[in-house]
């Protein structure tokens, strides 16, 4: 049996500001460093022999695999959703008539943007591939909200939507049998209990 451990990368300054934050590039913050060792210890203390470690290609999500030491596989299947005209601005900003729409609707895209259809068909394809890879032990796939909601989606057989929460540098755990996914945990925040922004 193999596992994907999927992690959310560890908090940056836009995530502490509420803003949204898909494709802009930017680096961890001092918590957030603090948040990627501490996901990494616990990682590898409670999984198999960890095959391989995965990344989506944006820094926050880099520096957080590489807290685990070992070589990191970049896979753009795993980059953020794309807010398109909202990126890195305030949720606030967004028109509760957008909003509304945006979390009922997976196939609704923000202008110059990404569906969630379009982030589950992709990180879909990518467990598949990534979860074949595995062997018996685990692959750690460091990412971000939506694709860790969309690898949820995948698990459960269920479509990808706004209606859970994610933190960040939280652990969500994946056993696939024979091909078969299974959701095993979802948000797993107990290693960072005690972690303060100062």
């Amino acid at each position: 049996m193999s596992s994907l451990v999927v992690v959310r990368h560890g908090r940056t300054a836009a995530n502490a500001a509420g803003l949204l934050l898909g494709r802009l590039d930017v680096d961890l913050d001092a918590l957030g460093r603090r948040q990627a060792v501490a996901l990494a210890a616990a990682v590898t203390a409670s999984s198999g022999p960890i095959r391989t470690v995965v990344s989506s290609p944006l820094r926050r999500a880099v520096e957080t695999a590489e807290a685990f030491g070992l070589p990191v596989e970049v896979d753009e299947r795993f980059i953020e959703v794309d807010y398109g005209d909202w990126d890195g601005r305030p949720l606030s900003e967004v028109p509760p008539e957008i909003w509304s729409e945006w979390r009922s609707d997976p196939h609704f895209s923000p202008t110059a943007g990404e569906s969630l259809h379009g982030v589950a068909a992709r990180v879909d394809e990518a467990c598949r591939d990534w979860a074949a890879r595995a062997g018996d032990g685990s692959v750690v796939v460091a990412t971000h909200v939506s694709p860790v909601k969309a690898a949820v989606g995948w698990a459960l057989g269920a479509d990808v939507n706004w209606t859970s929460h994610v933190d960040p540098a939280s652990i969500t755990r994946i056993d696939v049998d024979g091909g078969r996914p299974r959701l095993r945990s979802f948000n797993e925040t107990g290693h960072l209990v005690g972690l303060t922004a100062g």
